[in-house]
């Protein structure tokens, strides 16, 4: 699939139900095997819950924009900057929170056009960094990123559900 084919899109409002649900599959696709039920259950109902993500998306320093095939939707993006990024330690930075596209849309080129549309809004911003947090363990996203030239840069705690698990700190210099 050229990845041209794909157009960008900010989510609205009035997509927020659809924004919840491929969240939650996609999260569910990419770490349900690794964690419990219940830790995976409590993660979902606190950050896809439909008012969780009506707040979100109603909040000028975070933006989600989806990745479509025509009409179908094959990935997503959350992007934070200023004090709605989850760690204080980066000012004037973009911190890419959330990046996923469906399982059998992977290795189309899907996630390369993501994060590209984060470089473009941090240099609209006039952003020198893009940060994220990936979970140790998750190898393929680790090797992705690094192809897309981000580089280790520390490590921070991640809670999902009552487990701590540990993320790396990735960044890209503009």
């Amino acid at each position: 699939m050229n990845p041209s084919k794909i157009h960008i899109s900010p989510v609205s409002l009035s997509e927020t139900e659809t924004l919840c649900k491929i969240a939650t599959e996609t999260f569910k696709d990419t770490y349900a095997e690794y964690n419990t039920p219940e830790n995976m259950r409590d993660y979902i109902e606190t950050h896809f819950s439909s008012e969780r993500i009506k707040e979100e998306l109603s909040h000028p320093e975070m933006h989600y924009f989806f990745a479509l095939r025509g009409d179908e939707i094959v990935g997503y993006i959350k992007l934070n900057e200023g004090n709605a990024q989850t760690e204080s330690k980066f000012p004037n930075t973009l911190e890419i929170e959330r990046i996923y596209v469906i399982p059998t849309e992977h290795g189309k080129g899907y996630g390369a056009t993501l994060l590209s549309k984060s470089i473009e809004v941090a240099r609209d911003k006039n952003l020198p960094q893009i940060w994220l947090g990936v979970w140790d363990q998750n190898t393929k996203a680790i090797a992705f990123y690094e192809r897309m030239g981000f580089y280790k840069d520390g490590i921070h705690p991640f809670v999902l559900g009552n487990e701590p698990q540990r993320d790396y700190l990735m960044k890209l210099d503009l």
